[in-house]
């Protein structure tokens, strides 16, 4: 499931592309990429049209990649054939790179059971969709459990977000520019009231466009800066939709299971290798500061002050790429990342309190628990955390009894494929450690995170050394949610602890 260039390229570089749409901070990067590949980058904002020599037209999209919410990684949403190749394309930003279809992406249909009633609204089980959530605000009647509903997802979620997507009773047509909307007359465009949008609205029955009866449009505000036949490519593409959304309406409603998706949907999760080589990429669009999008996906805050800091400063674009050695104890490039500026700016410092986010293989996302930093090494970029334990259950693989009062102190190093956590009891003896190989970590205001490759390294009490799990890492790359070439990765970095150990 992981790219392995680490130069922002991918497997779908060839003349003739997909028109994409990219928002979010990885947009210089991925504009730059995707221009690379031989696609076209439409409905650009103002400051990537700025930094670009290049044709962005404002015309409609095959598919979007916005960033996620949490600035982890991208989601991918439109045209079945153009999503499956973006996805793969992103695959190649780096080794860390990972993604998943998406069960209930944006537009599908689904016909639902309300499974659980919640304040603000409901809770649907969609089938093979998961669940979704429908705010009582988006139902058109009332809403009880076991009702059946039929609803379209408006709001997809990643998977390893703690959300359900965002449902809706009343089923549209979307497209990028344009929208249809069943029983709706006339021609609207979404949030303006300006001479452009007037305009826009007066200009539709030039078009004739060929819309389906009882759907009105609603164009978005890009659609402003479009041109004629841009205008008359989004109607006919949510035209089609339209349709295909008619015949599925007909349907009576059944089972819970999609009913209908005129689009698709990918996650993909960039780790710290894929933001350091984005930094490359966009380091030869415009000047970009060492681990640019590294402190980006930090917080909204981090973000705001590397935008600062590249407006005050002139920094030169770089791009490390160079392998780590086996045994994961250097960086994954970024060797210049100011870590040490970071955490004193943003977090995290001794005394606060940090999740251990330990992402899995198939897009989950488990907090293992929440520790005290206990000490923060600016100059070699570690973190040290100290989790007190209650009772219950033994260790994973030390098979030992997990008592009232062990103590784990947990050391990650930024960048680093591996983390060890030693447990003590109550009085200070050692009752084993547990080396986790993941993805390289990166250190968060409020969370360390990184995804776990499965096979680990144990040493119990005694000394003995001891490998673990190495079938789980096969199983996965079997199932495809992991790349041979990480998984070897995984094994090579796992072989060099069992020596060091």
């Amino acid at each position: 499931m992981s790219g392995a260039d680490g130069d922002g390229g991918g497997a779908d570089d060839r003349a003739g592309g997909h028109s994409v749409r990219v928002r979010g901070i990885y947009a210089t990067a991925l504009t730059r990429s995707f221009l690379d590949a031989g696609h076209e980058v439409v409905q650009a904002s103002p400051p990537i049209r700025r930094r670009f020599d290049a044709a962005l037209p404002a015309a409609d999209h095959d598919a979007s990649v916005d960033t996620t919410d949490d600035r982890q990684g991208v989601g991918v949403a439109g045209d079945p054939d153009a999503v499956s190749d973006l996805r793969d394309h992103l695959l190649g930003v780096g080794i860390d790179a990972l993604a998943w279809d998406d069960p209930a992406p944006l537009g599908a249909v689904f016909d639902g059971v309300v499974a659980e009633t919640l304040g603000s609204g409901a809770v649907v089980d969609l089938g093979d969709g998961g669940e979704g959530f429908l705010p009582y605000g988006n139902a058109d009647d009332h809403v009880a459990a076991d009702d059946l509903v039929r609803v379209q997802v408006l709001d997809p979620t990643a998977p390893w977000a703690d959300d359900r997507p965002t449902l809706d009773t009343r089923v549209r047509a979307m497209t990028g520019l344009a929208t249809l909307v069943p029983g709706r007359d006339g021609v609207r465009v979404s949030g303006a009231d300006d001479a452009d949008a007037r305009e826009l609205a007066g200009m539709t029955d030039l078009l004739s466009p060929d819309v389906p009866d009882g759907w009105g449009i609603e164009w978005s505000r890009d659609a402003r800066e479009a041109d004629m036949d841009a205008l008359s490519a989004a109607l006919e593409r949510a035209s089609d939709r339209a349709r295909t959304l008619d015949d599925a309406l007909d349907e009576p409603a059944g089972e819970p299971g999609r009913l209908a998706s005129p689009t698709a949907g990918a996650w993909v999760w960039f780790g710290r290798a894929c933001r350091f080589a984005l930094d490359g990429v966009r380091g030869r669009v415009t000047g970009t500061m060492p681990g640019h999008h590294r402190t980006k996906a930090a917080s909204r805050s981090a973000s705001a002050g590397v935008d600062l800091a590249e407006a005050l400063c002139s920094f030169g674009g770089r791009g490390d790429d160079g392998d780590d050695g086996d045994d994961g104890d250097e960086d994954d490039g970024g060797t210049d990342f100011p870590f040490g500026v970071v955490t004193d700016q943003f977090g995290p410092t001794e005394g606060d309190r940090v999740a251990i986010g330990h992402g899995k293989p198939d897009g989950r996302l488990i907090v293992l628990g929440r520790g005290d930093v206990t000490a923060l090494d600016p100059v070699e970029g570690s973190l040290t955390l100290e989790r007190r334990m209650s009772a219950g259950g033994t260790y994973d693989a030390l098979d030992v009894r997990r008592e009232s009062g062990d103590v784990a102190t947990t050391t990650v190093r930024e960048g680093r494929w591996w983390y060890p956590t030693v447990y003590r009891n109550a009085d200070g003896e050692r009752k084993g450690t547990y080396v986790n190989v993941c993805t390289p970590v990166e250190v968060f205001p409020d969370t360390v995170r990184y995804v776990d490759l499965h096979v680990d390294v144990v040493k119990h009490a005694d000394g003995r050394v001891e490998r673990v799990d190495d079938d789980e890492l096969d199983e996965a790359v079997a199932r495809g949610q992991l790349t041979e070439e990480l998984a070897e990765k995984a094994r090579s970095v796992a072989s060099a602890l069992e020596r060091a150990l």
